[in-house]
């Protein structure tokens, strides 16, 4: 069940108290601990990115020197075999977690995060639990070899980190700190959310700038320049962690884990020259991105549809399809080398560079006599990091043969496909870039000598074009890509390729992520309505709804128990009947009042503490805080049936008015949805009153209650099919 956040502070009395009765002390130090908590999420996604990193490579690295040397002795069914097994126990060990301890640890947690930050929250998401599976699935994935990366389920991972820390660690063992309680609100486990997301951004691409923007751009709904600060602080402590670690590795100290351990793939070696030509190959690069993006989006999304009917199905179907894609990998990954051909080594590379029989290196010798490499091995009998370094190598021109890039480019295509959905942690970015690398070097080789672009640089340009064909990012993806190449000469070919693969992308389907979140059924709102919504008004549209249930200001406990009990409503409108106007409001007295609006989890609240008095009266403000603390509001569990209200107590009556938000959003009944969309969505709302144009007497002053869902353009379009219609009709003429 997805629940909705209320993304603004709720204003009752307690709350306006709490705030007022603080002094300057406690406010320096509600500040402090944001940025002391922003810090922490740097450092501790930092860490886990290295331990991340470190396990991967060193796990990755045994088992290819071990298949490497049985291929060396030409033992080359035993080393299928333990390619095979190894491969096969990684993903099982990986699977086993997802599908039995935490189910939403599996996929990347990229939508679920920007659905998150969008005012939707999924149960169990950011669990100590997701955590721990994540980071040790994460690990058994990648290091099985399967076409996936650690970039989505880091982002995932750091956004766990800073929910934990802000809530005080996980729900059954929560540290009830007195400081804490700052943060108990869902506006400050936002921000704290973002600062995680970009964390973990840069810890897989060590990209600080490119964290706080992706973070900008691609997940985040509400930005401040505030929390613009923050983020970028705590994706500097990420790389200051990061680096740390690299130049501590560098002595040897952490196994196979050294100088590319981290993604980073540096092309700052060769000199960017082009003319007015290499130009127009740039825009064909970019147009064949937003083309193959787009299919892949498309070919994606029936996949995932196909996925999720056989994950219905059970446990055990979730578990076999993991590991079928794993064995199929792995035949893949080890037989098709053997169809490249062996390459002698050019008289211009050193002896120890060429061949190299290690985990890594440009030119694997495989199954080839001395002095001769397989350029095909080198790109798949390795690791994805290392196979995106080895395709981006520069200043080798004659490195790949022609076929080996167009067997490597399908294979890949195939991969990505099928890869993603199984259950097991896993990234988009790494999956794309390979698959975008490998037309690119291709399209680099067929050029020839009418470019002055460098090959590993067409290698780079197709996986940015192809990432924002599928993505359709650029601002921040521009970033990211030339942080990862070191190489800031790239900037003006890379911006115009993004941009136009962009644009192609976004004329056939919606981004990748997009797609994801219509998937899984969260309930995202975007940032543009549907046109047709203009013409229609929320007076309309609150018609075709229920009758709103509202609450009086003293209400008696057998109705507040009612309401609860036969609805499902998350907000009631409190009135008051009989309020005498000042004159110059020019009606007569007796009007009824809007209060407010009450959360069901405060009537909760008010029914578990007994807040209950036999006469109908206000209370007094000591008498609210003596029951009430804002903390405990601030709770949003609870249900009706585990409270216990006795025939007697049903007669006594309850004061909503300390408990109520005086100030909630209201709007007129003759505004347009779409302009009552972008409110409900800039302001970051879970309920929008809609009031009547004219308050005539006995007429109640609300007239019915927006939601989220209420607004979404494929709920609206449900009931009113016409307008829809029309919609259509007027993008064919």
């Amino acid at each position: 069940m997805k629940k909705t956040l209320v993304c603004r502070i709720n204003e009752n009395d307690l709350f306006k108290h709490d705030w007022r009765s603080r002094s300057r002390v406690q406010v320096l130090q509600y500040i402090f601990l944001k940025w002391l908590l922003a810090f922490l999420v740097g450092l501790l996604t930092g860490i886990i990115a290295t331990l991340i990193n470190l396990a991967v490579e060193n796990i990755s690295g045994y088992k290819l020197l071990a298949v490497l040397s049985y291929i060396h002795k030409e033992r080359y069914l035993t080393g299928f075999l333990y390619f095979t097994g190894m491969n096969f126990i990684l993903t099982f060990v990986a699977a086993i977690l997802c599908v039995c301890f935490a189910p939403t640890a599996a996929g990347p947690g990229i939508p679920e995060i920007k659905a998150y930050l969008n005012g939707v929250d999924t149960p169990n998401m950011f669990g100590a639990t997701t955590l721990i599976v994540k980071i040790i699935g994460s690990i058994g994935a990648v290091s099985a070899g399967l076409d996936l990366g650690k970039e989505g389920p880091l982002v995932h991972i750091g956004s766990c980190i800073a929910s934990l820390l802000g809530q005080g660690g996980p729900d059954n063992y929560r540290i009830k700190w007195r400081w804490l309680r700052y943060f108990n609100n869902d506006r400050d486990r936002r921000d704290l959310i973002t600062c995680g997301s970009s964390s973990g951004v840069c810890a897989a691409f060590r990209a600080p700038v490119g964290g706080v923007l992706f973070a900008l751009e691609e997940v985040a709904t509400w930005w401040r320049s505030a929390l613009l600060w923050r983020t970028f602080f705590s994706t500097a402590v990420v790389v200051v962690v990061l680096r740390a670690f690299i130049e501590l590795c560098h002595s040897g100290k952490c196994g196979l884990f050294g100088e590319g351990g981290l993604i980073m793939f540096d092309v700052s070696n060769v000199t960017v020259r082009y003319h007015f030509m290499d130009i127009v190959i740039v825009v064909v690069i970019g147009i064949i991105g937003g083309i193959l993006g787009s299919l892949y989006n498309h070919l994606l999304h029936k996949i995932l549809r196909l996925y999720n009917l056989i994950n219905q199905k059970g446990k055990i179907h979730k578990l076999l399809l993991s590991l079928a894609v794993a064995l199929f990998t792995s035949v893949c990954q080890y037989g098709l080398p053997f169809l490249g051909k062996c390459t002698p080594c050019d008289s211009s590379i050193r002896e120890s560079a060429c061949p190299t029989n290690g985990r890594s290196g440009n030119f694997k010798q495989f199954n080839c006599p001395p002095g001769f490499y397989n350029d095909l091995a080198t790109l798949l009998l390795t690791t994805n990091d290392d196979a995106v370094r080895n395709i981006f190598s520069t200043n080798t021109p004659q490195e790949y043969q022609p076929l080996s890039l167009l067997i490597f480019f399908v294979l890949y295509c195939i991969l990505g496909l099928i890869t993603f959905g199984i259950a097991v942690p896993s990234g988009l970015f790494l999956p794309i870039i390979l698959m975008g690398s490998g037309y690119g070097r291709l399209l680099g080789i067929y050029m020839g000598s009418s470019t002055n672009i460098d090959q590993g640089l067409f290698a780079v340009l197709g996986a940015a074009s192809l990432m924002a064909g599928s993505m359709r990012m650029t601002v921040s993806l521009c970033v990211i890509f030339l942080e990862l190449t070191n190489n800031l000469l790239l900037l003006p070919i890379t911006m115009i390729v993004l941009l136009i693969a962009k644009t192609v992308g976004d004329s056939f389907n919606p981004s990748i992520y997009e797609i994801i979140l219509h998937l899984k059924g969260l309930p995202f709102m975007d940032a543009n309505p549907e046109p047709w919504m203009r013409n229609l008004t929320v007076g309309e549209l609150v018609d075709v709804k229920p009758s709103v249930v509202t609450l009086h200001g003293i209400e008696k406990v057998a109705k507040i128990v009612d309401v609860l009990k036969n609805t499902t409503h998350n907000g009631f409108p409190v009135m008051d009947d009989g309020v005498v106007v000042p004159p110059v409001v020019g009606q007569a007295n007796g009007a009824t009042e809007l209060h407010g609006l009450v959360l069901r989890a405060h009537l909760i609240q008010a029914l578990k503490k007994k807040w209950f008095f036999k006469e109908r009266r206000r209370t007094e403000d000591w008498e609210v805080r003596q029951k009430f603390t804002w903390v405990e509001l601030a709770e949003r569990e609870g249900s009706i049936e585990g409270v216990a209200v006795t025939s007697e107590e049903m007669e006594m009556f309850v004061d909503l008015h300390p408990l109520t938000n005086t100030t909630p959003f209201t709007v007129l009944e003759s505004m347009s949805v779409a302009k009552a969309m972008i409110l409900f969505r800039q302001v970051g709302l879970r309920h929008l009153l809609v009031v009547p144009k004219y308050q005539a007497s006995g007429v109640s002053p609300v007239i019915g209650i927006l939601t989220r869902q209420d607004l979404l353009a494929h709920n609206i379009s449900t009931v009113f099919p016409h307008l829809a219609k029309s919609k259509s009709r007027g993008k064919r003429n």
